[in-house]
């Protein structure tokens, strides 16, 4: 049983089923050699053989304020799901990132089977993409030692973190998944900079709440960068039609693109983007990029008090420096944005210099191979 909640851990868990349909076959394990897949996720999930019971990805929310208006929707597909996995028992629950939901999720099956000692049901729990507890609210990392048979960790740091602090959990370092899907493409080799065009990339987000508070923050920033510099063009890369919809309600007037990330990181000088997974694509192609994040005024209160972390971007905590100019909250507005894009823009040594620390963490993040080595994890329970 498999749940993702986000598009990128669609993604992964399709990545995943594909390496665990490769070696079941072949394993020895006390797993059947033809598996079945199942749990709620995307179409990515949907495409790659996984039943799914609804898509859970249309359910994506972002901020304690969206949560808490979806509340009882998040119930019924969560209570909806764990009576799908006492009904079909199955021999693993893998969570896909999307930890508020996975975290408690695990939490329940392995409840179910602590209160019902004579039931044969007794199965491994897994979450593959680790929660951000070194970042806030670090006592959850008992909890996952309590319930959790094995974490996948995506980042070198988290092994360290966790066996400081819960030994008895069992955490595998598998690599960055973005490293494979990256190698696919020869477009990475192929990135030009044209400096007589400057080319400015705006990733909003990939939920409609992000696009909402970030969007007009982007365009008005774009807006002064184009008063100082008239011959920058602008792009916009969302993950799906609806977004750009919605991206086109708020104003935006510039080229659109649906998916197909890297061919626009690829032509790219400059990105603006959410602090988020889409950072590390950025720092994978090299684009020297400004970063923000905007969320709402109760989420950011209770955030502020319990974030430990000095940055929400990932590429300046795997560097531990600021290698991103990021602006949070009040911090984010189309004057501190444009300022940074435009000091960027007209010093190129200093996005030479960016390009090298983004090297060194690239390559910090492992060989290709992610979802293979985390398969190979999850067969070893079976072993």
């Amino acid at each position: 049983m498999l749940i993702a909640g986000e598009a990128s851990g669609d993604l992964l868990a399709a990545e995943l089923v594909a390496a665990l349909r490769a070696q079941l076959p072949a394993s020895n394990s006390q797993l059947p050699a033809s598996p079945v897949f199942f749990g709620a996720g995307g179409a990515k999930m949907a495409a790659a053989g996984v039943e799914l019971a609804f898509d859970l990805t249309q359910h994506s929310v972002i901020g304690i304020t969206d949560v808490l208006k979806k509340y009882f929707e998040f119930r019924r597909l969560f209570n909806q799901l764990l009576a799908l996995a006492i009904k079909r028992q199955p021999d693993v629950v893998i969570g896909i990132d999307f930890g508020g939901f996975n975290l408690r999720f695990g939490q329940a099956v392995k409840k179910y089977v602590r209160e019902n000692p004579f039931s044969t049901w007794k199965p491994k729990i897994v979450q593959f993409v680790s929660p951000q507890v070194w970042a806030s609210r670090p006592g959850r990392a008992d909890k996952l030692a309590r319930d959790y048979d094995l974490l996948l960790s995506i980042f070198p740091f988290e092994k360290d973190w966790y066996a400081k602090r819960v030994p008895s959990l069992r955490v595998e370092f598998v690599g960055h998944p973005m490293v494979e899907r990256m190698r696919k493409s020869e477009l990475r080799m192929q990135k030009l900079e044209n400096s007589a065009t400057p080319k400015i990339l705006l990733l909003p987000g990939s939920r409609k709440g992000e696009l909402q508070r970030h969007l007009p923050v982007m365009l008005g920033a774009l807006k002064l960068i184009q008063e100082k510099m008239p011959a920058a063009k602008a792009k916009m890369v969302l993950p799906n039609p609806a977004l750009m919809q919605l991206a086109k309600s708020l104003g935006a007037g510039m080229e659109i693109q649906i998916g197909e990330l890297p061919w626009a990181l690829a032509e790219s000088n400059v990105a603006i983007a959410s602090t988020g997974t889409v950072t590390m694509e950025c720092a994978f192609f090299g684009v020297p990029t400004v970063t923000l994040y905007k969320t709402s005024w109760l989420t950011y209160q209770i955030a502020r008090r319990i974030v430990t972390v000095k940055s929400l971007t990932m590429p300046n905590l795997l560097a531990d420096e600021t290698v991103y100019p990021e602006f949070i909250q009040n911090d984010a507005t189309p004057e501190n944005l444009s300022r940074a894009v435009l000091e960027l823009l007209q010093d190129q040594i200093r996005r030479e210099l960016i390009k090298l620390q983004l090297a060194k963490i690239i390559l910090s993040l492992g060989e290709p191979g992610a979802a293979s080595r985390a398969a190979d994890a999850v067969m070893s329970l079976f072993a």
